[in-house]
């Protein structure tokens, strides 16, 4: 291309692309559509912006390779069975006593190990109803700590999110993961106690809010079920621990986790008995993941116009001139992008692929980065116009209007692990 983009081309194309995914277009079509727009609005030929949407989309194809392997991953997680023996041993173990604390931690790790965060919801919400007929707990207290817990354990997690988090800044998903943890951690304590605070106000479970029927699928023991988790966090660590320990035989044995998610989705496969079901729960996986894939090739376009205009020197040049730490833009760009699109995951690869560039030129290290949009991107990520409000609502048998009730308390949630995040890998490391 013989000269940049404007910024203005790439703004546009951004603005154009939010307004289009908030009237409910499809959020790849709007990708493209604000990618073709801003490429054209900033001075590219009819040629050129092919050129630039092309380079935009290849740059993301290391990240769909490796969210289709995790959707191998999340489907032997969910349709073994195995997600659900999680929950619902967590919850039995901690008892009625500390009713909401299990709820979090239960649709923490859930989320944790890989299955996406309204699914998790989806897993442990007919157990918090049980939860919620024997303690009286209100049903917005229930969901409130679900969605909390899966909000923490959602930026600690090989999800599409964080691989995306990962790749949009060229480091491994292990550190984005392990450098989540703090922050996921306050984001636990958060939700049990906006939870706790909100128990009792609201609707109450009814016996109307359970289905009819039985569940008589057998799940698989807590032990085999926490396997093939177990295995993925082992190799996906096994660098970083020997890089901490000094172990050279193994410091420069990378796994990535295109390798390590179906292995080890593999194994827990064949410590539950389930071998069989293999072709079929990987079926099953592969097409949760296709959505976000093609979220991924429209975010890539659009990138690819961030990347090929001079946006990213606006943005340095004004954040010096106001005198504002440039830190700042990365948890800033994760939240503006996460309630654009009302999604951790296209809000992470919007916000990493936009202003990645221009978050790197401020100084700030790349996994600190990282893990500060990822965070930012949970802040308000469930906001009405996206699915992940309406499962949840109707999970828990809510009205629009109650389920509206808890969305500050949620952004309380993310706000916290985002601002835990941008103090500790922002200023202090």
């Amino acid at each position: 291309m013989a000269e940049a983009i404007h910024w203005y081309g790439a703004v546009s194309g951004i603005i154009l692309a939010i307004i289009l995914i908030l009237k409910k277009v499809n959020p790849t079509y709007s990708l493209i559509i604000g990618a073709i727009a801003g490429a054209l609005i900033g001075g590219s030929d009819l040629a050129e912006t092919v050129s630039v949407f092309i380079t935009g989309a290849q740059s993301v194809m290391g990240t769909v390779i490796r969210v289709l392997a995790a959707g191998i991953f999340a489907g032997i997680m969910m349709e073994s069975g195995a997600a659900v023996s999680i929950a619902r041993t967590i919850v039995n173990k901690l008892g009625s006593k500390f009713a909401i604390a299990a709820l979090v931690l239960a649709t923490m790790i859930i989320t944790g190990v890989g299955v996406f965060i309204p699914v998790a919801v989806l897993i442990v919400s007919p157990i918090a109803m049980e939860v919620g007929k024997e303690t009286g707990i209100s049903k917005l207290a229930l969901l409130l700590a679900m969605s909390g817990g899966g909000k923490a354990g959602n930026i600690v997690s090989p999800n599409p999110n964080t691989i995306a988090a990962a790749g949009g800044f060229d480091v491994s998903l292990s550190s984005v993961m392990m450098y989540g943890f703090v922050p996921a951690v306050f984001g636990v304590l958060m939700a049990i106690l906006l939870a706790n605070l909100i128990k009792n106000k609201g609707p109450k479970v009814a016996e109307s809010d359970f289905e009819s029927g039985s569940d008589d699928k057998e799940y698989p023991s807590f032990g085999k079920a926490l396997v093939a988790p177990i295995v993925a966090i082992i190799l996906l660590m096994l660098q970083p621990i020997a890089q901490l320990l000094n172990i050279t035989s193994l410091a420069n044995f990378a796994l990535d986790s295109m390798y390590v998610l179906p292995i080890a989705g593999l194994i827990g496969l064949l410590a539950m008995k389930q071998s069989k079901q293999t072709l079929s729960y990987m079926s099953i996986g592969l097409e949760k993941m296709t959505p976000t894939v093609l979220i991924l090739i429209g975010a890539g376009a659009i990138g690819g116009v961030i990347t090929a205009s001079d946006l990213s020197v606006q943005v340095v040049n004004l954040i010096k001139q106001s005198g504002i730490s440039g830190t700042l833009l990365a948890p800033i760009a994760g939240i503006l992008m996460g309630g654009a699109t009302a999604s951790t995951s296209t809000g992470a690869i919007l916000a990493s692929g936009s202003f990645g560039q221009a978050i790197l030129d401020m100084g700030v290290a790349p996994v600190s980065a990282a893990v500060m949009v990822h965070t930012g991107a949970t802040v308000i990520d469930h906001l009405p116009h996206g699915t992940y409000f309406h499962v949840t609502g109707n999970a828990m048998k809510l009205s629009m209007k109650e389920r509206m009730q808890i969305v500050g308390y949620e952004s309380l949630v993310g706000l916290t692990m985002t601002i835990v995040a941008t103090i500790v890998y922002g200023f202090i490391f």
